[in-house]
């Protein structure tokens, strides 16, 4: 299986960019894991909330493959505790599937036909955001960890981000 993330506009800010790095680290020691930023749209500040939506829903929809499980990370979407986000990737890995893609959409959320293309929707906006650690690739460590305990590296502690 491979997860995939797909957010709409890339952060400059440093400490959130080296965050999200270090996820991919680590992540990638577990499942492979990719991260596709899906560029601003242009001249945005011309555009309606809805045009805007629009072109960022094309673009979402066209990073998209057949067969994709997509959970779109929405204010809509089913409330989960960490440990109800980190079984539902545990529940999905075992499913067999090609690829988990989890979707984070723009400022004003998703289009139409973003949100008739996901299977999921979740969010986490009344609970402390998930760790990384603990609620991605936990669930990934307890799978490969039940088929074969010799194969798990162990987390690192030192962080990349200095």
């Amino acid at each position: 299986m491979k997860i995939v993330i797909i957010a709409v506009g890339k952060t400059s800010t440093g400490y959130v960019a080296c965050g999200v790095e270090e996820f991919l680290k680590r992540a990638n020691r577990y499942v492979s894991t990719e991260l596709l930023v899906i560029p601003d749209v242009k001249s945005s500040k011309a555009l309606s909330e809805d045009a805007q939506k629009q072109q960022e829903g094309r673009s979402i929809i066209a990073a998209l493959q057949p067969g994709d499980i997509v959970t779109l990370l929405d204010e809509r979407g089913k409330e989960l505790t960490s440990r109800e986000f980190s079984s539902m990737i545990e529940r999905r890995m075992v499913q067999g599937i090609k690829r988990l893609v989890f979707v984070i959409g723009g400022p004003y959320g998703f289009s139409n036909e973003v949100y008739e293309r996901a299977d999921a929707s979740a969010k986490f906006t009344t609970q402390p955001l998930p760790t990384y650690e603990r609620d991605i690739y936990s669930p990934i460590r307890r799978i490969i960890g039940s088929l074969n305990r010799d194969s798990l590296p162990p987390v690192p502690s030192e962080s990349i981000c200095k």
